[in-house]
């Protein structure tokens, strides 16, 4: 005679083995899904971060056209007052010319200093940030003192665009040496 707990024992064994099988292949089914998902969704961003960088790549060139275009259209009436000078000089003017040169040089100082253009400072003391020294002289003013600037140096908004080159004191003369 078979015991009725084995019975029941074998009965459950045979019923929870198809459940376990079950309860696994819905954890792999959406662990899949998930998976799934989650790469479908790094695929769409990967997608709109590309579109990001060329959309931005775009305008950023736009946006230097544009603001060529703007400088050369000011730089433009420069040109005219330059064939015009040059016209003034084959007609041996020199008064006219000279006004001429000046009245463009002004013209083109202005136009540069409209687009946020300044001349770096030069009276005082070295500024290795703004000047670059090209040689030390001895001289009364102390040393480290702009003594002469052989090159303008020029800012546009924070940035230096060219350093102004300049000679700078190597400290006093003595009185012996004057």
């Amino acid at each position: 005679m078979s015991n009725p707990f084995e019975e029941f024992e074998q009965q459950v064994e045979e019923q929870s083995a198809p459940v376990e099988e079950t309860a696994g292949a819905d954890a792999l089914a959406d662990a899949l899904r998930e998976r799934d998902e989650y790469l479908d969704a790094l695929k769409r961003l990967k997608a709109e971060f590309e579109n990001y960088r060329k959309r931005s790549e775009r305008e950023r060139s736009e946006f230097s056209k544009r603001a060529t275009e703007q400088l050369v259209k000011q730089l433009l009436p420069v040109v005219d007052d330059l064939e015009r000078a040059l016209e003034v000089a084959a007609l041996h003017e020199g008064e006219k010319l000279e006004e001429g040169v000046r009245l463009v040089q002004r013209a083109l100082s202005d136009a540069l200093a409209r687009e946020g253009l300044v001349e770096v400072p030069t009276d005082g003391q070295f500024d290795p940030h703004t000047q670059e020294a090209l040689l030390a002289q001895p001289s009364s003013k102390p040393e480290g003192a702009v003594i002469q600037v052989l090159q303008k140096g020029y800012t546009l908004g924070d940035r230096v665009l060219r350093p102004a080159r300049v000679v700078v004191s190597a400290g006093g003369v003595e009185p012996s040496e004057q």
